[in-house]
């Protein structure tokens, strides 16, 4: 069973997880699982079979989306998780279209929650997937930073882009990259971020310097 709660209204999201954790069955275990803490063997063990220990768990998953190793093993596995008689309960920010259609894709309870009021219209982040399908480093550039611009977050952007050269890799349909060139470039924008982050470099720059410089 799959449940989503993503958005960036943080206080109605917390307030429906927590009217929603009390329908849990009370013998059921209760699993944590932060965007720091994947384990694949640990996951795979909660909807691959019943468990020795428990009849029924509830997973909940708070902000591992944002691990590009953890999303890509995950949303290849929702399915297996919605078939489960066991609860996957995941807690994310603002997601781009992509993965919530995956979600609805595996049958998941999806409960979205914005911000109240008018909302400018979001910058379409698959002007850039279409971009680089392209190879076209100037149409990048200048979509990337209109994202930048209307407020997008790195994250999304990166998701995104793993995205389509995940997609390119899947269909076999390359475009103007060799094949090594876009399994290269997922590869190394996985871990872009937080590389970024960790040598105390900006991390927009550091995105944007590599798209710049790859594609």
């Amino acid at each position: 069973m799959l449940y989503l709660f993503s958005g960036e209204d943080a206080e109605r999201k917390r307030l429906a997880h927590e009217k929603f954790m009390k329908t849990i069955p009370k013998a059921a275990e209760i699993f944590s699982i932060g965007k720091n803490d994947f384990n694949l063997l640990q996951i795979e063990s909660f909807y691959s079979g019943p468990s020795l220990f428990f009849k029924t768990c509830a997973v909940v998953f708070s902000g591992i989306l944002e691990n590009a190793e953890a999303r890509e093993f995950i949303l290849s596995k929702l399915d297996r998780m919605g078939e489960s008689e066991n609860y996957f309960i995941f807690l994310e920010g603002q997601l781009p279209k992509t993965i919530l259609d995956d979600f609805k894709k595996a049958r998941a309870e999806l409960n979205v929650f914005e911000k109240e009021g008018k909302r400018e219209e979001r910058f379409n982040s698959f002007l850039l997937a279409n971009a680089l399908a392209q190879k076209d480093k100037l149409g990048l550039w200048i979509y990337f930073r209109q994202a930048i611009t209307a407020g997008v977050s790195l994250e999304e952007l990166i998701g995104v882009l793993f995205w389509k050269a995940k997609d390119m890799l899947l269909k076999k349909n390359f475009g103007k990259f060799s094949e090594a060139e876009l399994q290269n470039f997922a590869g190394k924008l996985s871990y872009l971020l937080p590389e970024a982050r960790k040598d105390g470099r900006d991390a927009e720059a550091a995105f944007e310097e590599y798209l710049l410089r790859t594609v």
